[in-house]
């Protein structure tokens, strides 16, 4: 490190086989249904380092090392092959030490816990969540530092999670942290990979510069590219049909976990963004702060504290996937005493139909006439907000009191309110961020409800400690948040349950302008893979459809692919706790119908069951609210026939409800629908679904 001799230069001569020489006395932690099994074990390794001495005969010293290792079973299915954890630190000693390596065993306890409890989740796909669990908790010490550490693993039933706590005296750095994920064949891997912004820095560094948004590589482990970064979630297929999901929770004042592969194995390796060094204010609009240096470490971080999970979800079906709690399970309880305040629900969108509504008697724009003739609109639907998004503040200023002299935000405010419609502002990261609660105070005086903050792309410590921050003050001030150019949830609504929506993922906005985007098989697959880390802002809701041969970017005008019902059946498909319309008022009121269906579904629920669905193919959900049932299925461009159970629903007995399917003719034309009641004959409902098709029945 700069500034400082290190204590020693790593050159490690090790077996090449990954697994140890020798292996110690072995940890074990089951499920609680004794499925899955973690075993942790020190290991040794012949190491060979190079000391910083004069003299090349002393130069070399032969030892051994441990090193704290994993692996992961489901039933006779190997998940995880034997992979390292540890982290490097820097107590501001000579040299580094890592918390995982010692030159002798370093566990010097280990306590084991079961638990079986129940979380209440507010704003969530269920209102209460089934938390149980065995815990394994090693004490270790190491061989430089004062004070002891932790490492906790956790077994559920559908998955493990580990995570270091510390509990040291002063504030130290992490410089580094390994997290192995090896996989002991060179199975496919469904990833994300990180599509750089324009930054400073070699290759690697400009991938730190990223939305969190890209379409899904399907790959043999073997194959990945070795100098692209991977963001989280990501999806590997096992045997037996069984899959497991990588990603984090509980990401508090740490950077986000990126993976790579860059020796062409069989698994992925950690790495995280360094602390930003300098950062200079630009980017988007001038509403970013784009890193020109980093630092050499990757965290500053108080001695006592407790580290984010790294967590692998596990399933024997792809359906369960698309129904996992691990991530909310994981993270720190609420910390907002009253959520009374706290409205989900959705909203109209101005940005995505380019403001284009038509046959009023104004022109139509950035403006108070257009504005309260989406206000009217969503008045009229019962629809709970209207978002005024980027262009309401004076661009490139990144100050938020610079409104444009075309909008009268008060008067916006006091129109929406006598209607029962509620207002929400667009921010860009730089121009909030820097008057943080002069705004918050400022715009929840007038009445503003939330805020979509946009454009941080970055998950870096800095940018991780604005969410905190953001939500807090937010909080402070009865306002709700929807972050996009987000890096994926990890747990934050949970903490701060008005933090109610996500992006980071890639969603209708793109059918904008990407004429390459394959959109219904992203449908197809984000629920079992991204939404794995919880709610995402994809802004459904088209009326214009188009199938494949059809469709065709349009940043104006723009359409969906796949039909109608598809659209109609993503507002029960997709977690969304505040859920965008995202077409022109004008083309959803020549639509009544199925603006009036949209209107109707809940964006939160008591219950949800996923019925059936295979990555990438298909998926069938329901989720009940009060005494309604709503189903919803997708497909990808294959028609489909399926048959639905509906007896696996807790207190179902409907015999008959509504249904919205994809029409005769829905192959040609996407917009073409039909809804009539559909019989229950004897627990079972039938559906075909066209090409890029849905449904969606409410009972």
């Amino acid at each position: 490190m700069k500034n400082k001799a290190l204590f020693l230069l790593f050159l490690v001569l090790v077996s090449t086989n990954i697994s140890c020489l020798l292996a110690q006395e072995q940890y074990i932690v089951q499920s609680p249904d004794g499925k899955i099994t973690v075993t942790v074990s020190e290991d040794e390794h012949d190491v060979v380092m190079l000391m910083n001495s004069p003299y090349p005969d002393k130069r070399f010293h032969d030892f051994t090392e441990y090193r704290l290792c994993y692996s992961v079973k489901h039933e006779e299915t190997i998940v995880l092959d034997k992979s390292e954890i540890a982290m490097m630190i820097d107590i501001g000693i000579t040299g580094c030490p890592e918390l995982g390596i010692s030159t002798k065993p370093s566990i010097t306890s280990t306590k084991t816990t079961s638990v079986d409890q129940t979380i209440k989740a507010p704003f969530y796909k269920r209102s209460e969540i089934q938390d149980q669990y065995n815990e394994l908790t090693l004490c270790l010490k190491s061989d430089y530092i004062k004070g002891n550490y932790k490492v906790v693993f956790r077994a559920y039933n559908d998955g493990v999670a580990y995570r270091f706590e510390t509990n040291f005296k002063k504030p130290f750095k992490v410089v580094s942290e390994t997290a192995d994920f090896n996989f002991d064949e060179d199975y496919t891997a469904w990833i994300p990979y990180v599509n750089a912004r324009k930054g400073e820095g070699d290759f690697i560094q400009q991938q730190f510069f990223t939305s969190f948004e890209n379409t899904y590589t399907i790959t043999p482990l073997s194959k990945m590219e070795p100098e692209r970064l991977v963001f989280l979630p990501a999806l590997v297929e096992l045997k037996d049909g069984k899959k497991a999901v990588i990603t984090e929770a509980d990401l508090e004042d740490f950077p986000g976990l990126l993976l790579r592969n860059e020796h062409g194995k069989t698994g992925f390796t950690a790495i995280h963004a360094g602390y930003p060094k300098i950062e200079e204010q630009g980017g988007h609009n001038n509403l970013q702060y784009v890193v020109k240096e980093r630092e050499n470490y990757i965290a500053k971080v108080k001695g006592k504290r407790s580290f984010p999970w790294r967590c692998i979800v596990i399933s024997e079906n792809d359906k369960d996937l698309a129904n996992s709690d691990m991530v909310y399970r994981l993270a720190s309880p609420c910390r907002v005493k009253d959520l009374d305040w706290i409205k989900p629900g959705k909203v109209a969108w101005d940005w995505w139909n380019n403001w284009n509504i038509y046959g009023v008697p104004f022109k139509a724009g950035i403006n108070n006439d257009t504005y309260k003739y989406y206000i009217d609109f969503a008045s009229k639907y019962g629809i709970e907000y209207v978002i005024l998004d980027e262009g309401w503040a004076v661009n490139k200023q990144a100050d938020l009191f610079q409104v444009v002299p075309e909008i009268d935000l008060q008067e916006l405010v006091n129109y929406g309110k006598e209607r029962n419609v509620g207002i929400v502002l667009w921010a860009g990261y730089a121009a909030i961020d820097k008057d943080m609660e002069h705004v918050c105070q400022h715009y929840s005086e007038m009445g503003v409800k939330g805020f979509k903050v946009d454009f941080m792309d970055r998950d870096d410590q800095k940018v991780v400690d604005f969410y905190y921050r953001m939500a807090e003050m937010a909080a402070k001030y009865h306002l709700f948040i929807d972050f996009h150019g987000a890096y994926k949830p990890t747990g934050l609504s949970r903490t701060y349950p008005n933090v109610l929506n996500y992006e980071g993922v890639y969603g209708l906005e793109q059918a904008k302008w990407d004429n390459e985007g394959d959109l219904a098989l992203n449908e197809v697959t984000i629920p079992f893979i991204r939404m794995v880390a919880g709610s995402f802002d994809y802004t459904q809701g088209a009326m214009k459809n188009a199938q494949r041969n059809s469709f065709a970017a349009n940043w104006g005008e723009p359409m969906s692919q796949g039909t109608r019902c598809r659209q109609l059946a993503e507002y029960v498909i997709f977690e969304s706790p505040f859920n965008m319309l995202c077409d022109s008022p004008s083309n959803y009121l020549k639509e009544d119908e199925c603006t009036q269906f949209i209107a109707s579904v809940p964006t939160t629920w008591d219950e949800t069951v996923v019925l059936d669905g295979k990555v990438g193919e298909y998926l069938v959900i329901a989720r009940k609210k009060g005494f309604h049932w709503y189903v919803g299925a997708i497909t990808n461009w294959e028609e489909r026939d399926l048959v639905l159970d509906l007896s696996v629903l807790p207190g179902f007995g409907a015999k008959s409800g509504k249904i919205f399917r994809d029409g005769p003719n829905a192959n040609r034309v996407g917009k073409d629908y039909v809804s009539e009641q559909v019989q229950v004959m004897g627990n079972t409902v039938k559906v075909h679904l066209a090409k890029g098709g849905g449904a969606v029945m409410v009972f």
